[in-house]
């Protein structure tokens, strides 16, 4: 009777077609979903601003006034505005390899992104539920601070769709320019706190030195301020630079 049932026929057909019709509904929203990613993204891609060598050079320099005799007589600083040009020639290996091992160890071997910090970024955002620091490349710091305009306000959505971009540029750029140039605008542009705009500024500022006269002591203590130039200030804040200097000293 079992065998012969109408009734456990009809479960069994009903079931069976239940279960078609969800598999079939959820490759379809499978599928709708992929299609929606992926035309989102080439949208975030095809908005995103054009990037050269040119664009990403750092804007805001201290006006320098000299006399007839090219004597310095003073130096007019407005705020954002402390910055003064050096030559990648002039900057200390040691003191550029400071800003490396703290802000981008794999700097040289990476193309634009670092895919190990990314993947890494990416777990602490699901174990956290927030959107973290901590993954972008020298590359991708210099188009944040040089091509994007009022980063500080975003919302998250913003945010995501300001890295994607961020990143696709970062690559585009590094077809362009070289490791030693790139470094160069990176040495040229960061903030390093106390309105001082680039390594040239931070050490005068902070040590009255040309970079090329700070000691090996001193280049990780410019490197250090560069995570939160507030916190990690060497003038208001010595202690916590010191905990961020050994970092920068054991990193590199």
């Amino acid at each position: 009777k079992s065998l012969t049932s109408k009734t456990i026929k009809f479960k069994k057909l009903f079931f069976v077609s239940a279960l078609k019709i969800i598999l079939i509904g959820t490759l379809s929203v499978m599928v709708v979903g992929v299609c929606f990613g992926i035309g989102a993204f080439k949208g975030i891609l095809s908005s995103a601003p054009d990037v050269d060598p040119a664009s990403v050079l750092p804007q805001g320099f201290a006006t320098v006034v000299y006399d007839a005799k090219g004597n310095e007589l003073t130096k007019l600083v407005a705020a954002n505005y402390n910055r003064s040009s050096e030559k990648i020639d002039k900057i200390p290996q040691y003191l550029c390899d400071a800003f490396v091992a703290i802000e981008d160890q794999r700097f040289y071997e990476h193309n634009g992104i670092d895919l190990k910090r990314i993947l890494s970024a990416g777990i602490m955002v699901l174990q956290s539920g927030k959107l973290q620091q901590g993954a972008s490349t020298i590359t991708q710091q210099i188009i944040k601070n040089n091509i994007f305009d009022n980063w500080t306000n975003e919302s998250d959505i913003q945010k995501i769709k300001r890295k994607i971009q961020e990143q696709y540029l970062a690559l585009e750029l590094e077809k362009k320019m070289s490791k030693e140039q790139i470094l160069e605008i990176y040495m040229n542009t960061i903030n390093l706190g106390q309105n001082t705009l680039g390594v040239k500024a931070a050490a005068l500022r902070y040590f009255n030195k040309q970079p090329y006269q700070l000691t090996l002591s001193e280049y990780p203590v410019i490197a250090a301020t560069t995570s939160n130039p507030s916190r990690y200030n060497p003038t208001s804040h010595p202690d916590n630079n010191k905990k961020r200097r050994d970092v920068v000293l054991d990193n590199m």
